[in-house]
């Protein structure tokens, strides 16, 4: 234990930290496996494991969930549950080396506490029956105290991760407050996602515009979330707005308002989002939608506060933080002369890029064991674990559609593998096939190159356009003309697949069901 009391004076990263008390722990303790959660509202979230499952990581134990869990928080000291204790294990399929149902075992574990206030938990599991008899309570409740001073000078040494860990429960405790489901949170472990949290609790606070950016399924959303949480404005109203999924005539009234007779259609006066954001946050997704002219009016309000509802002379004057997001380049759209510079400047303040879900390593393995545990509840089995040739199959994935496609991939493989049942089973075991992604995921990953660029030489935007114009016949070819099923082969919003084909000058569905050119 004295390297450990060493330790406590240190500059280490705090998973260093976690990994050098659990393996003290299994070394001084007959343990098979060791566990080290902190407590989160009404959840338990693993911060290290040692012979448990990777994607043990990503999940969170509900408490009211697991009656061994709750029993151990609510233990005076530690705790030894007896071998024929009917109350369900947490870690049941998730030890590793045992495959399926988790015998009957030794388990015990106790409650940490810091500065006096319950911070978390120490589990211990042992295979064999018996193994803990004869432990010395008294030196397990004295390492429990060194674990709670080691997880304590962590949180010391990592401020600027705790800030943002903080603010995504903030926005847990606002939403449950509001009556919303439980929010999903940031998972991840990789230096790219440890990057993005310590940029988000370095400008959550400010007054600054955020611009976010990053792929489609990457998170944004989440993002923008943990932002406003962050900030002093996380008491009032996150309101959002995805530009994308509004018609052009619509967008200027959700923004702004309108008065009674504004146009057709408008029977009452009506509030827009930003004076529903007043003193709060104002999300606008897919911010590269919008029309030029909606932009120079979204100017004026961000250089003064000030708007005017349509239909309306009346000034109205808000007090709106401003977050947007987009998967575009706005640069380029600039460039291109489809997007104003003045409000590309304002609104790119701080930009922030999401990294994608292929350069986050083993960050997938926490996602997935997130996404299993969400399947857990909903399916109501005792636990969903991954198999090994699953979890290699999952790193090995190029993830082009990022989070979102993950999350799909595990939902579909849950029920493939539940499928294969006569009778539920307490643990349902994933595999590889159960993942189906043996074949691209998409019908265009092993689409040529146009096969032959003239001799002379193009500039790259032209290339550029010439693949995705070939891209998206290929994927309506493949489809039968389906707009819907291309925009899904392409990990694209169908609306954004419409507009990126209008502009390159293909046929594209009109209103009144016949296909239109522009161009």
């Amino acid at each position: 234990m004295l390297p450990l009391v060493a330790d406590l004076a240190r500059q280490i990263p705090p998973s260093e930290r976690y990994r050098r008390l659990l393996d003290a722990v299994r070394r001084l303790l007959p343990a098979d496996a060791v566990a080290l959660l902190r407590l989160d509202g009404d959840a338990l979230v693993p911060l290290a494991v040692d012979g448990l499952a990777p994607d043990t990581l990503g999940r969170r134990f509900l408490v009211g969930q697991h009656p061994r869990l709750q029993a151990l928080l609510q233990a005076q000291g530690p705790l030894r549950f007896a071998p024929d204790c009917g109350l369900p294990d947490p870690y049941d399929g998730l030890v590793e080396h045992v495959q399926g149902h988790l015998p009957v075992h030794d388990c015990m574990g106790c409650a940490l506490r810091v500065q006096d206030r319950p911070w978390g938990l120490m589990t211990l599991d042992a295979l064999a029956l018996s193994r803990f008899d004869g432990l010395d309570m008294v030196a397990l409740q004295s390492l429990a105290d060194l674990a709670a001073a080691t997880v304590a000078a962590a949180e010391r040494m990592d401020d600027l991760a705790l800030r943002a860990e903080d603010a995504q429960r903030r926005a847990e405790q606002y939403r449950r407050a509001a009556g919303g489901a439980p929010a999903r949170r940031l998972v991840g472990r990789s230096a790219a996602h440890r990057a993005l949290l310590r940029e988000i609790a370095l400008v959550g606070p400010s007054e600054l515009t955020v611009l976010v950016g990053g792929e489609t399924g990457v998170g944004k959303e989440l993002v923008v979330q943990a932002l406003h949480a962050a900030s002093p404005r996380a008491g009032r109203p996150l309101v959002s707005l995805n530009c994308a999924a509004l018609p052009e005539t619509l967008v200027e009234s959700e923004l702004f308002g309108h008065v009674r007779g504004a146009f057709s259609g408008a029977v009452a006066e009506r509030q827009g989002k930003f004076e529903l954001a007043d003193g709060g946050t104002l999300f606008l997704d897919e911010v590269g939608e919008l029309p030029l002219a909606v932009q120079a009016k979204l100017l004026r309000v961000l250089q003064n506060g000030q708007l005017q509802r349509l239909g309306s002379d009346r000034e109205h004057r808000v007090d709106v933080r401003l977050v947007a997001a987009t998967n575009r380049d706005l640069a380029a759209e600039v460039r291109a002369g489809r997007f104003r510079a003045d409000l590309y400047h304002r609104l790119g303040a701080y930009p922030l890029q999401v990294p994608p879900l292929r350069e986050r390593g083993r960050d997938v393995l926490l996602l997935a064991g997130a996404f299993c545990e969400e399947q857990r509840a909903s399916l109501g089995l005792g636990n969903v674990r991954l198999d090994a040739d699953a979890q290699q199959a999952l790193l090995a994935h190029a993830w082009p559609g990022n989070v979102r496609e993950l999350e799909h991939v595990l939902a579909r493989a849950a029920l493939r593998a539940l499928g294969r049942h006569a009778q539920r089973p307490r643990v349902l075991s994933v595999g590889a096939g159960d993942l189906g992604l043996a074949a691209p995921p998409l019908a265009l990953a092993a689409a040529p190159m146009p096969a032959a660029l003239p001799a002379a030489p193009m500039p790259l935007r032209q290339r550029v356009q010439t693949f995705e114009r070939q891209a998206i016949e290929q994927a309506l070819a493949a489809h039968a003309g389906n707009w819907a099923a291309a925009a899904r082969a392409l990990a694209m919003d169908r609306a954004n697949l419409v507009r990126l084909a209008r502009r390159l000058g293909l046929a594209v569905p009109a209103r009144n069901g016949r296909r239109a050119r522009t161009g």
